[in-house]
């Protein structure tokens, strides 16, 4: 079973970073010392589900934590500096500090250390989550004890739910785009606008009008899809945000 460390204080390390092509000695302190932090910690850089999963959540709600008053949101892992750097890019991570446990010392105090030798991993981090204010541990989610690699309390949607229940989160923007589509620009533009990030999944031969008529039954450029919704074209669009203004009034 592993220990919740709720109402201590984090374990005092010192992690070595890799900073503009030079090293950088980072201590606990500098990471939480009058902060609230938000950390989030996983078995290893370019795994399937942190990489899937964990830490696109957490970058996608960043925005929504900061509003609630964290500072920082932190990606830990028992991997080295480098790792964690071409992870943080190959994420397109930005609003996340990635920090490097690479001697798995942080992780070590934390009671969170395993034995993954079955994977050849070596000593790695249980997935965890918390909630750290001023050096303080406030709250911890820690995975199920079970076999495997459970994923389904360390969440990013839980831990901003127990920030704040009513927290705003952003809307999930999918947008079918074609290169030279004036309709599609003009799309882009009005999501734009409105301070809406969207995900844009351009023509291509790999993507084609082949997958545009299976996921819309539709062949013409854009079509756009908002929390799952199927909203249509850009006139749709532009409708679908004139009706959401008026609501608001």
């Amino acid at each position: 079973m592993f220990k919740n460390k709720e109402g201590q204080r984090v374990p005092q390390v010192t992690f070595k970073t890799r900073q503009n092509n030079e090293w950088k000695d980072v201590t606990s302190d500098d990471v939480f010392s009058g902060k609230t932090v938000v950390v989030f910690s996983l078995p290893g850089a370019f795994t399937p589900t942190c990489s899937s999963s964990h830490v696109p959540r957490f970058n996608q709600l960043a925005q929504s934590f900061y509003a609630n008053g964290v500072d920082a949101i932190v990606c830990m892992s028992v991997n080295d500096t480098f790792v964690m750097n071409e992870w943080k890019k190959d994420q397109d991570a930005d609003n996340i500090v990635f920090i490097p446990d690479g001697n798995g010392e942080f992780t070590e105090a934390m009671g969170m250390l395993v034995n993954k030798d079955d994977l050849g991993f070596g000593k790695r981090s249980w997935r965890y989550s918390m909630l750290v204010k001023d050096g303080v541990i406030d709250k911890m989610f820690i995975e199920p004890n079970v076999p495997g690699d459970p994923f389904e309390v360390s969440d990013a949607d839980t831990m901003l739910e127990y920030i704040n229940p009513q927290a705003e989160k952003p809307a999930d923007v999918t947008i079918f785009t074609k290169k030279g589509c004036p309709y599609c620009a003009k799309a882009k533009a009005l999501l734009t606008d409105n301070g809406v990030a969207f995900e844009e999944i351009v023509a291509s031969t790999t993507i084609t009008e082949r997958t545009l008529r299976a996921v819309t039954g539709k062949e013409t450029y854009p079509q756009v899809f908002v929390n799952g919704e199927y909203i249509g074209d850009s006139e749709a669009l532009e409708q679908y945000y004139s009706k959401a203004e008026k609501n608001a009034a």
